[in-house]
Order: C-alpha cells, then sequence, then structure tokens
C-alpha cells in the first residue's frame, strides 16, 4: 500500500506540469552518452514517448557525433577538429549523412516499438533547414553550415497528424549544396521558429555550476541576466559557452524555458520537467517565474 500511494504522490506532483504543458512543443536535443549507451537509450526515448502521450508535441533533434567519427575511422580516414568543429570534407560528408540518417532511423524502431509514430527527418526534407557556408575564426571547416532560415512546414504538418519527428541535423544551401550542421544550433533554430515551450538540451553534464570546478555549485534556474553575467564573468568555458549562448538566444526568440540536463541520469527528463525540484538547469527570460509554487 505504501508503495501504491507513492506512485500516486508523483503522479499528483506531475498533474500541474501535464496541464500546463498539454498539446506544448518541447524539442529534445539528443546527444552525448545517452546515445551511445544503449540502457540510457531507450530511457531517453521512453521519456519522450511519455511526453507524447500525456499530450506534449515532442520533436527530437539528434546529433551522431561519436558514431560519425567511428565511421569515419572504419574508412581509413583521420576525424580532423577546428576549435572544436570537424572539418567536414566531401567524404566525410557523405559518411555524416549516411551516419546520422541510420541513426534516425534507429530511434523511429524504439520508439515505435512502444507504440508511438514516429518519422525520421533531416533539415534538406521540405527545405527544413536552409544554410550557408559556416567558417570557423575565418577558417575553412568545409561542408559545415550555418542556419540561415527554418522552414517548420513539414513538423507542423508531422504533428498535427500525430506523429513524432526526429531531426538530424543536415541542410543545404541556395545551391542545394548538403552541408552538416551543428546539432545544438539545429536543435535551437527549430525551437525558436515553432515557438517551442521548452527545448531541453541532453549533456555529458549536470548542468551548468556557478565554480566549474566545483559540483556542489550547479545551478537550478537561472535567469537570462544572470547567465550573461557568467558568460561576462568568465566563469563559462569549453563546451558549455556555446551552448549557454545558444540558450539565451532561444530564450530571446520566444522560447519560454530551456533546460540543461545530464543526459546519463536515467529518465532525466521526466526528473527535470515533472518534479518540483528537478535535476538540471532551467534557463528561464526575465520575470519569469518557476512553476513550482502550484501557478
Amino acid at each position: 500500500m505504501k508503495r501504491s500511494l507513492e506512485k500516486a504522490q508523483v503522479l499528483i506532483e506531475a498533474l500541474p506540469y501535464i496541464q500546463r504543458f498539454n498539446r506544448k512543443i518541447i524539442v529534445v536535443k539528443y546527444g552525448g552518452s545517452a546515445m551511445v549507451d544503449e540502457e540510457l537509450k531507450r530511457n531517453v526515448i521512453k521519456d519522450v514517448t511519455l511526453l507524447k502521450l500525456v499530450g506534449f508535441k515532442p520533436i527530437i533533434v539528434h546529433g551522431g557525433g561519436k558514431e560519425i567519427s567511428r565511421w569515419v575511422g572504419k574508412a581509413g580516414m583521420e576525424p580532423r577538429f577546428i576549435n572544436g568543429l570537424r572539418v567536414t570534407d566531401a567524404d566525410t560528408m557523405e559518411i555524416a549523412e549516411m551516419v546520422l540518417g541510420k541513426v534516425g532511423k534507429s530511434l523511429v524502431q524504439m520508439v515505435q516499438e512502444l507504440g508511438v509514430k514516429a518519422v525520421s527527418i533531416s533539415g534538406k526534407d521540405a527545405g527544413l533547414l536552409k544554410v550557408e557556408k559556416k567558417y570557423s575564426n575565418g577558417e575553412d571547416i568545409g561542408f559545415v553550415g550555418e542556419i540561415t532560415e527554418v522552414n517548420p512546414k513539414i513538423l507542423y504538418d508531422l504533428l498535427e497528424k500525430d506523429f513524432l519527428p526526429i531531426v538530424c541535423p543536415v541542410g543545404m544551401d541556395e545551391d542545394f549544396q548538403t552541408y552538416n550542421i551543428n546539432a545544438d544550433d539545429a536543435a535551437c533554430a527549430i525551437a525558436r521558429a515553432v515557438n517551442a515551450e521548452k527545448l531541453a538540451f541532453l549533456t555529458d553534464i549536470e548542468g551548468v555550476y556557478r565554480d566549474p570546478e566545483d559540483p556542489a555549485t550547479l545551478i537550478s534556474e537561472l535567469h537570462v541576466k544572470e547567465a550573461r553575467k557568467l558568460i561576462e564573468g568568465g566563469t563559462i568555458g569549453g563546451g558549455m559557452l556555446p551552448k549557454l549562448n545558444n540558450c539565451i538566444e532561444a530564450i530571446e526568440n520566444g522560447v519560454s524555458r530551456v533546460h540543461i540536463l545530464d543526459g546519463r541520469i536515467a529518465h532525466c527528463l521526466l526528473l527535470e520537467i515533472f518534479t518540483n525540484k528537478g535535476i538540471g538547469t532551467a534557463i528561464l527570460s526575465e520575470g519569469e517565474n518557476n512553476y513550482y509554487d502550484g501557478e
């Protein structure tokens, strides 16, 4: 009986969040270790599927960097990076598109095993992601694209027909040349274009720290102004810097909340979205309060 009551309490705690976000779009950027470990992968897909079944409208945007590097190595090539960005020549681009397509279809299979219809598309489909060539501090890094335009019609069509869209970050320029896109950038651009209520980044860290050397300084909630101060103060560095800038940009372009979560924690999405305490860092717009006070 005690265990049953605990389960009931969990459901009651989740109720205000289910009510608030019913029929709202949430974009999940899926990457990191959660894409490599099979158990973690299934937990993430279960989370997203549950969100769909309780009334959310989730969109998954996935990366595949580790898998791309593995296949580049299999082809006898050496992965190259400049300023943290993959140098993508024509051969690497061909491998990347192949691998990302394979990853997308494997996610579709896992979602459909759980009874939800899913469709895997790339940014090339229906002109979803239009790009131009991206440079890294003036250096040519090959077929890496900077998003210039998002046409979300295909996403709205899929959501309307009750499909769960799964997007891989590949797009085309105005000459229909194919480019690889940073998955964080793609998720951020898509979230802005569809006016997502939430954007969640699954990463390999717990969230944002006031002191990167001290895990006890994890910040549960961070307003945009505070986030800017952390960046200006030099506290934020490495891979978190572009991610936090993406979060700020998303908030300033209409996304209500952005979450940075540790994808290595089982069911991190459900814990962050449906519990009062949460587990990662939530980035909020100015004047936005938490939802934990029975709002």
